[in-house]
């Protein structure tokens, strides 16, 4: 059998586009995937504009055999992962492969070696590149599109990461819910009612017309509401604002609320379109007519994803989650949103596990954080 062949790729765009384009091999005929969009993709991968790269490297590596490509992985080291969390790990991320175990073990080999030359003790991932962005593996749910900014993969490569070594971490779950069965709650209801009245919390919509001023709210709720979680990663100002001008021109403002006590901003919850309901169809690319699809077929898309909903920590524990839960299902329903992800959640996180349950949600998908020991 020819020898397997590791390529490190420079930043350059036609190597960092050789990269993407790989993911379109092993998925040419896979009728789940959401072929990524280039044009986001290319920004995330390059080091001189992604913010994320100030307290962060990466090298990207292909494998080849035969003069064909047949694999691809990143390695990570996030020196602020390591300093919030006390540990010393790298990461590897963007992982795609052949079924092949020879492949997948000499880029595993590769990106430990990456990240042990870093000095580095041991490799988490997937993680593309951070908890931040695209997480963690699909373990169960495969019969199924992945949501907007959710992970997708072929089953095997279960088989691909346990066969070199790597061991379970953590799960995150995935819930799906409907408005049907959302409105059968009474416990949900009567929950959010109570929490409302004895908090005297009030819930609204983002201003658009004072977006800058609302992002700082988002801000300072962001990285209090989730700094106990695990693998949690605070965002600086500026990886903040970059995420948030790639999104606006796709939020639905009445599903983007904050909620607040006496005028103090105590909560906060983005709940996306999932655009991956048309971007099936765009191959990857937006110009020069799928920018426009993104808006024109807007109406078509029937889910929405919860990306982020989070309550300061004095504020949590005292069921004013359920009164995001209840306020969301009301919006949505009004513009034909009848189904929605609350996604991820932590295996270990009773609170929103259980908010999930309130709402009748059904664990309908599985994904997976892997560790090696270096």
């Amino acid at each position: 059998m020819e020898e397997i062949l590791i390529e490190k790729l420079s930043q350059d765009k036609s190597d960092l586009k050789k990269f993407l384009a790989f993911a379109f091999d092993i998925y040419k005929n896979d009728k789940y995937w959401v072929p990524p969009l280039y044009f986001d993709k290319l920004k995330l991968l390059n080091k001189k504009i992604n913010p994320l790269f100030k307290n962060a490297d990466m090298d990207l590596f292909m494998a080849k055999r035969n003069d064909k490509y047949v694999g691809r992985i990143a390695a990570i080291k996030n020196e602020t992962h390591n300093k919030i969390h006390n540990e010393n790990i790298g990461f590897f991320g963007f992982f795609e492969c052949i079924n092949d175990q020879d492949v997948a073990n000499k880029l595993f080999e590769t990106a430990k070696d990456w990240i042990a030359k870093k000095g580095c003790t041991s490799m988490r991932g997937p993680a593309n590149p951070t908890s931040n962005d695209e997480y963690g593996l699909l373990i169960e749910g495969f019969n199924d599109t992945p949501r907007l900014m959710m992970t997708y993969n072929p089953e095997y490569y279960i088989n691909l990461i346990e066969n070199y070594g790597f061991v379970k971490a953590k799960d995150l779950f995935a819930y799906k819910i409907s408005n049907e069965k959302l409105n059968q709650s009474e416990k949900l209801v009567r929950i959010a009612e109570l929490a409302k009245k004895r908090s005297k919390l009030t819930l609204r919509q983002i201003d658009m017309k004072n977006f800058k001023s609302e992002l700082e709210k988002v801000k300072f709720v962001y990285n209090k509401a989730w700094a106990p979680n695990w693998g949690f990663v605070p965002m600086t100002d500026e990886e903040i604002d970059n995420l948030a001008k790639d999104l606006k021109p796709l939020v639905e403002p009445s599903l983007v609320l904050f909620g607040e006590i006496e005028g103090q901003t105590v909560g906060f919850a983005l709940v996306m379109l999932d655009y991956n309901e048309i971007m099936r169809s765009f191959g990857g690319k937006l110009l020069p007519f799928n920018f426009l699809k993104l808006f024109t077929q807007k109406k078509k898309i029937t889910w929405a994803r919860v990306l982020t909903l989070g309550l300061i920590p004095e504020f949590q524990k005292k069921g004013l989650d359920a009164v995001f839960y209840y306020e969301i299902m009301k919006r949505a329903e009004k513009i034909n949103i009848l189904k929605g992800e609350a996604s991820w959640i932590l295996e270990d996180n009773d609170m929103m596990n259980r908010g999930a349950l309130a709402m009748n949600g059904e664990l309908y998908k599985k994904y997976r954080i892997y560790d090696y020991k270096i």
